[in-house]
């Protein structure tokens, strides 16, 4: 009895599931392991009986979509991956997206966003000849015309056929090799393994950031309906924890007492949403199919709180705005293309996304600075010290003396941006030493440079002044949080009332939401996704003003993670110092933060403020007890 109420469980669950992500070509959706698993020890998922109807929720090394799969036919066409794209011009730097120009008609706001969100993106490119998909938008009006094919149009091979709406009218033109992406795709038409099915997008869907999630009780709420189902004619229907179920016979009826219908505009406050996924009138034998209330009240709270914590990830990463949306068909397709080292299913399913896990980087989930803890792994115990020279002064010989002798250090790169010819000579050191050429901007320093050995940087401004003890704890701190920025110096960022936007500020406080640059730990991955996720617009901005940088790399890494960065501590010689070079971030004897306007740009350019405020600082085991100096394993912090 138990086993048939579990297979009514999760078949039922599979089939909700299904609607909810993008029918496109990465893996059905698991729920989130436990936020803390033992090191070394990977988190299991119980052993379920009917493992065979389980697979997208089994251990990531037994997926079998992380394997390459055939090309899936489609319905009715013999139109196929393999054989409707031509996957050689698009060997290179990434999937590269050419959008055929707009018909000279009025479009839509969401159709703006669309537009706006491709050619802001990494994907885009201003020449078909260096394109890999060619984007066609089309603009279904109300009259129930479609928009003509472009040109050139080549039987639509390597196009992508974009659509908000089901098609209202017969096309007047055919798709032949084209993909279609559009929203509510019907089952006799869509073909899976090659279209892509969209949610549908209100007019005032944000372009970028998007709002949170509305999920305000994580946990089951008593009083609240058990299951919402969505009936035929396009209403729901509730239930209780306390409903009956119907005998297993098929052609039962509900008791209809604790039952509920509400209208097809409201979604009802439900612990579970099933949607069928077939046709409307599908959905009354759908629950009487599966008899899923018996197997819902055997969910066990904290089952109920992983499915939740999922939707939310989910609807974050993939859902919460038009650019979310249309970069995750395009990554879908660009996994697609390259087959093997596309991203494996614990990076589509685990935060921050697959978007933000770019697979030029690397496929394996070891290698990016979030998965260590599902992994059960730790970073190298070794950093690359990059220390940027890009003002006129004298060179940073006593700095790379000091990070030279930390005992975790493998390597220094003198990042060389000024215009001062270079010294004669540079301290013997007992770590491998290399004076790079920069090109005379503050972004150089967020450059992939494939020099760097180590995951970890310190990154350092040449007027930086660190003991190495200091260098050595900080370290051990990142080796702890490999995700986030670990410094010394630090901003916070406040509201503005007065001015109606965000400003910051360097006073010393507890609170602080920034750490600077001049002296950090971070993985090197954040070189990659400064490159090249970024718009070129906010680089742009670091670049013409680069007291904005360290804004820029602390939004950047406060987006991916959801976390604040982590202070450590920093003597009151270095504090009083100037930490960087006229003109540079946080130049001056105070190093004070720039104007306003650098802060509230890269808002509107992220569409949302993603800083956290933190007051915590992580000191050394004794520090400034009052016990003997040789019982202190970092005796140099505390000295005057």
């Amino acid at each position: 009895m138990q086993s048939w109420r579990r297979k009514s469980l999760w078949l039922a669950l599979s089939a909700s599931w299904l609607l909810l992500v993008l029918l496109g070509g990465f893996p059905l959706f698991r729920p989130a392991v436990s936020p803390r698993p033992r090191p070394g020890a990977p988190q299991r998922w119980p052993c379920w009986l009917d493992t065979e109807l389980l697979q997208s929720f089994s251990q990531p090394g037994e997926l079998p979509e992380d394997a390459p799969r055939p090309p899936q036919a489609s319905h009715g066409s013999s139109c196929n991956w393999g054989t409707c794209f031509d996957t050689s011009k698009c060997r290179g730097d990434g999937l590269k997206v050419f959008v055929h120009p707009v018909a000279a008609r009025p479009i839509s706001e969401t159709h703006r966003k669309i537009l706006a969100s491709v050619e802001g993106s990494r994907y885009h490119t201003f020449s078909p000849a260096e394109a890999c998909l060619l984007l066609f938008l089309s603009l279904d009006s109300p009259a129930g015309e479609c928009s003509p094919a472009p040109t050139p149009w080549n039987r639509g091979r390597n196009h992508l056929v974009l659509s908000l709406h089901p098609a209202p009218c017969p096309r007047t033109f055919q798709l032949g090799q084209a993909m279609v992406a559009e929203a509510s795709p019907t089952v006799d038409s869509f073909r899976p393994g090659f279209d892509v099915a969209l949610p549908l997008l209100p007019e005032a869907h944000p372009l970028r950031g998007g709002a949170p999630g509305q999920l305000w009780q994580h946990s089951p709420q008593p009083g609240v309906a058990l299951l919402a189902l969505e009936e035929e004619r396009g209403g729901w229907r509730t239930a209780g924890a306390n409903s009956s179920a119907c005998p297993w016979d098929g052609h039962c009826e509900q008791d209809p007492g604790p039952e509920q219908t509400h209208p097809r505009e409201t979604l009802p406050n439900a612990t579970f949403c099933l949607i069928s996924g077939q046709r409307a009138d599908a959905s009354p034998r759908f629950l009487q199919a599966l008899q899923v209330l018996a197997a819902l009240q055997e969910m066990p709270p904290a089952r109920v709180l992983a499915l939740r914590q999922q939707t939310q990830f989910l609807w974050d990463a993939y859902f919460s705005s038009v650019e979310k949306v249309i970069h995750t068909t395009l990554e879908i397709i660009q996994d697609r293309i390259f087959g093997t080292s596309a991203h494996p299913s614990l990076l589509w399913n685990s935060p921050p996304g697959a978007l933000l896990a770019l697979p030029t980087f690397s496929t394996i989930p070891r290698d990016f600075p979030f998965y260590h803890l599902q992994q059960g792994s730790r970073p190298e115990g070794r950093f690359s010290a990059l220390i940027w020279v890009g003002a006129p002064g004298q060179p940073p010989l006593k700095l790379i003396q000091a990070v030279a002798g930390s005992q975790h250090c493998a390597q220094i790169l003198v990042l060389w941006s000024s215009e001062q010819p270079l010294p004669s000579r540079w301290p013997e050191t007992a770590v491998p030493l290399t004076v790079m050429d920069g090109h005379r901007k503050v972004s150089d320093r967020f450059f992939p440079y494939s020099a760097i050995s180590t995951d970890a940087i310190l990154s350092l401004d040449a007027r930086s002044s660190l003991s190495t003890s200091e260098v050595d704890f900080a370290f051990v701190v990142w080796q702890s949080f490999p995700e986030r920025m670990v410094g010394f110096l630090t901003w916070s960022h406040f509201w503005n009332e007065a001015l109606g936007g965000w400003g910051y500020t360097a006073e010393r406080a507890n609170e602080f939401s920034m750490v600077l640059t001049t002296a950090a730990f971070y993985h090197r991955y954040y070189h990659t996704l400064f490159t090249h996720f970024l718009p070129k617009a906010l680089r742009t901005l670091a670049d013409e003003a680069p007291t904005c940088v360290d804004v820029l790399m602390n939004f950047l890494v406060a987006a991916v993670t959801k976390l604040p960065p982590i202070k450590v501590p920093y003597g009151k010689r270095q504090q009083e110092a100037a930490p960087l070079a006229s003109g540079g971030p946080g130049s001056g004897p105070k190093h004070q933060p720039p104007a306003p306007d650098c802060i509230n740009r890269m808002a509107a350019a992220f569409g949302h403020m993603p800083l956290v405020s933190s007051r915590l600082r992580l000191d050394p085991v004794l520090f400034k007890d009052p016990v003997s100096v040789q019982r202190k394993k970092y005796r140099s912090l505390e000295k005057p």
